[in-house]
């Protein structure tokens, strides 16, 4: 019979063997990927677990018992990461190394809920950016400046002596660690792509006013197949046919969409008032939609031929078995053709 595996459900179970596998004389890179806290969560991930009362519901997601409980399972998964965090930067303190290992603590993406990942609010793609570098990054310190995960790469390789190629993008921000007001780039930009559902987006920001441009605005911003099937979502559905939504907390039925959003994060970080039609904001408008259409050229961005369809039911989040008995689109359709958006 098949050797019998114990489950491993926050996916941080074997950081520290690794850590205590690599050569002692070799310089390392590690990169530890965690399970926690993607869905689907299970009570007991975090003793003592945490309560009702210590979350903080955001406004586009209903204040209900069980939205609280979903966001409460959630806090205990990510509990339960730090934890594993915090026994890799014990075990680089036994090993002698922690002053001179320089650390990046990111995520993927933000969190799996409605309204959150696979768009392009903040909940979306405002993730951690945490350095620990002890022989010479002051801890303690926040910076403001805008960075990005395309400036990763060539970081790192500016931290080893290597010179990227020129197809690398990003830019280095190294500079920031030695000075938290130094500024690397004025813009970040972000992308929504078919991801379980249609969808194709993209979004700038320059540290107060965010564009977003829906290239599909005809259809609802649906939640990802994971947040589907989560029982915020479900809660949602039901109190839609109630019609006990607000306007913030219906974002995700609604459709058609603007096809321009634009947001104040300095007035308004929850991303509720959208100023795109606002005659006030018409200058910052133009002058994000034309750095957007800039950096579009400059990264060769297009807009697909043809629409890759649904994998998931956008209600229930389970598998769209009829998905299957299409035909699946070419290389060519799913990447489309150069043109203007």
């Amino acid at each position: 019979p098949p050797k019998m595996v114990a489950k491993k459900p926050s996916g941080c179970e074997d950081w520290i063997p690794a850590l205590r596998s690599r050569p002692e004389d070799k310089p390392f890179f590690l990169w530890l990927a965690a399970l926690d806290p993607h869905r689907a969560y299970e009570d007991g991930s975090l003793n003592p677990p945490h309560r009702h009362s210590d979350v903080i519901v955001p406004p586009h997601l209903p204040d209900t018992p069980e939205v609280r409980e979903d966001l409460r399972l959630y806090y205990d998964e990510i509990g339960r990461l730090d934890r594993y965090v915090g026994k890799l930067m014990t075990e680089l303190e036994v090993q002698g190394v922690a002053d001179n290992t320089f650390v990046l603590y990111i995520s993927d993406n933000g969190r799996p809920f409605p309204r959150d990942k696979t768009t392009l609010f903040d909940g979306g793609i405002k993730t951690p950016w945490i350095v620990r570098w002890p022989a010479k990054v002051e801890a303690g310190i926040v910076s403001n400046s805008l960075v990005s995960s395309v400036d990763i790469a060539r970081t790192f390789l500016e931290l080893v002596g290597i010179e990227p190629e020129d197809t690398f993008e990003g830019v280095s921000f190294l500079p920031i660690l030695k000075d938290s007001d130094v500024e690397v780039r004025d813009y970040i930009f972000a992308e929504d792509h078919w991801h379980d559902y249609e969808d194709h987006g993209r979004a700038i920001y320059n540290g107060r006013y965010k564009l977003i441009r829906n290239d599909y605005p005809d259809l609802p911003s649906t939640p990802s197949a994971d947040a589907g099937r989560s029982p915020t979502w479900q809660t949602m559905l039901r109190l839609e046919k109630q019609g006990k939504l607000t306007a913030a907390q219906r974002y995700c039925f609604t459709s058609p969409r603007a096809k321009y959003e634009l947001y104040d994060l300095k007035v308004d970080p929850d991303e509720i008032d959208n100023l795109a039609d606002d005659k006030e904001y018409e200058t910052v408008l133009q002058a994000l939609m034309t750095e957007l259409d800039k950096w579009a050229l400059e990264t060769d961005d297009f807009m697909p031929s043809r629409r890759t369809p649904d994998e998931f039911d956008r209600v229930t989040g389970e598998p769209d078995h009829s998905v299957r008995k299409r035909p699946r689109p070419s290389k060519k359709d799913m990447f489309g053709t150069y043109g203007k958006y």
